[in-house]
């Protein structure tokens, strides 16, 4: 199991073990235990063996010529990608080079990318044994492509793939193709790379259903039940079943359906350059990985979440299946019955995914939530919110058992979207792989930079189109609370 899914599986384990049926079943409370112990055994020597690996291993370029000609002749095949990888990057790293400057944050970003680049390869098969065919890095590729823009075209590395709707179209200018109007495709396993560093980082778009399309589709439409209602007569849209006495004929009825349409938008992440920095391509490749999967990731994710959905994607904010709950307060604050009203109007089946996702400003008002206990006017207490670390032995606090996690797109405390309760598994989100990376040096002439630009083709919205009326009960729900503005 991948050290990822087994994190996973330890979160979910320790949330199961809050569980109030496990908490007073020993066998069951003894059983779990012994699972989350398993778990962390197994995730400290996945950390170690991963480590371990990576020293063992010797990096490309090291000065042993067999190991670097077997490398590139394919003679090892054999050693797993994340190794030679890994190791490349901690050889590289080690030496002397402007990345320094940047710190240890900077070189944990080259290792992040290194890390990410090797799971990206093994997952669409590729393996990089040939130099003429494919570029070592990212940076590598980037400075490629500076070079065909400053020769204006004479000098074309032949390994660049040119982005065919850009450059198969009829110039606008009196030049040949201008690289500030077009662009190439970034290599296949440096764009995975960059778009999983951005998932990992991401505690929005990591929860998404992420769909992706085929190079040949700009869009993607399925059908979807239009339920809007669990009372009789009106689920799955208009399905019915009858309890008939002998020789009564039912009612036909049959299910409604609704078309679901996701349309790619472009959205652009730009990054100024020095030449000085683009003269060493190990630190070019951690920190352009690093500033394109983190702009990639905070712009995607505050779409997701306030996404206008004209020219972007729709976020959950403004879309019409969220359910803002009204609170009985004029204070810019947060209460009890707050949490219980959200909580209450959460769907049922979203409530196993569901995450609170807060402003830090909220954190003060949770941590003075308390439940009353003994008669009305007692001092006494219980915790409603348990905070991060201490009793909860979390990095995230907990409200019903559910993690409750700081995000900067959330609005400021009293205003809708301070505290949401998304189940975002009910949101889905498609990209395109293509990823395209162009090049100008005009836009920065005057300070010596160039600018690198890279597209990313994505579209998302909810997957609800309104909150559901229950069977039985007078309020809506919705796997999108958030609480009203006071």
């Amino acid at each position: 199991m991948a050290l990822k899914q087994l994190r996973e599986a330890y979160q979910r384990a320790v949330d199961e073990l809050n569980n109030e049926d496990i908490i007073a079943d020993a066998r069951k409370y003894e059983a779990k235990e012994a699972e989350i112990v398993k778990l962390e055994g197994d995730i400290t020597r996945a950390e170690k063996a991963q480590e371990r690996a990576a020293r063992a291993a010797q990096p490309l370029g090291s000065g042993n010529e067999a190991y670097d000609r077997a490398a590139l002749s394919g003679g090892i095949e054999d050693v797993a990608d994340n190794v030679v990888d890994l190791a490349m990057a901690r050889g590289l790293l080690r030496a002397s080079s402007p990345l320094d400057a940047y710190s240890t944050q900077g070189r944990e970003a080259g290792r992040r990318f290194e890390r990410a680049l090797s799971r990206a390869r093994r997952e669409i098969g590729m393996t990089v044994i040939d130099r003429e065919k494919h570029f070592r890095s990212f940076g590598e590729q980037l400075v490629a492509i500076y070079n065909q823009a400053m020769s204006r075209n004479q000098n074309v590395d032949p390994r660049l793939v040119f982005e065919r709707d850009a450059f198969n179209r009829a110039p606008t200018g009196a030049s040949e193709v201008d690289p500030t109007g077009g662009g190439f495709l970034v290599q296949s396993d440096f764009a995975a790379a960059i778009f999983m560093i951005a998932h990992d980082m991401g505690d929005v778009i990591s929860r998404v259903n992420k769909v992706p399309i085929s190079d040949k589709s700009n869009s993607m439409k399925i059908p979807g039940v239009d339920e809007t209602s669990r009372q009789t007569g009106s689920r799955w849209g208009g399905v019915q079943s009858y309890w008939l006495g002998e020789g009564t004929a039912p009612t036909a009825t049959k299910p409604k359906m609704r078309m679901l349409d996701w349309n790619l938008h472009k959205l652009f992440s730009v990054m100024y350059t020095t030449d000085e920095l683009l003269q060493d391509q190990t630190a070019l490749t951690a920190i352009a990985s690093q500033a394109f999967s983190e702009e990639i990731m905070f712009m995607t994710e505050d779409a997701i979440f306030e996404g206008l959905g004209a020219g972007q994607p729709l976020g959950v904010m403004n879309s019409a299946a969220l359910i803002t709950q009204a609170t009985s307060t004029a204070t810019a604050t947060v209460l009890k019955t707050d949490i219980d009203n959200m909580w209450a109007r959460c769907w049922a089946r979203s409530r196993k995914n569901a995450v609170w996702f807060i402003n830090q400003d909220v954190e003060p008002a949770l941590l003075n939530l308390n439940q009353p206990v003994g008669s009305s006017g007692g001092v006494g207490g219980t915790l409603v919110y348990m905070p991060p670390g201490g009793m909860s032995e979390l990095p995230f606090g907990k409200l019903y058992s559910r993690p409750v996690l700081p995000i900067e797109y959330a609005n400021t405390l009293g205003t809708a979207g301070d505290i949401t309760l998304l189940d975002l598994s009910q949101y889905t989100l498609i990209d395109k792989g293509g990823v395209q990376a162009a090049t100008s040096m005009h836009v920065a002439f005057l300070t010596d930079q160039m600018v690198f630009r890279i597209t990313y083709r994505v579209d998302g919205k909810p997957m609800w189109t309104l909150p559901i009326t229950p069977f039985k009960g007078a309020n809506t729900h919705s796997p999108f609370v958030a609480l009203a503005t006071r």
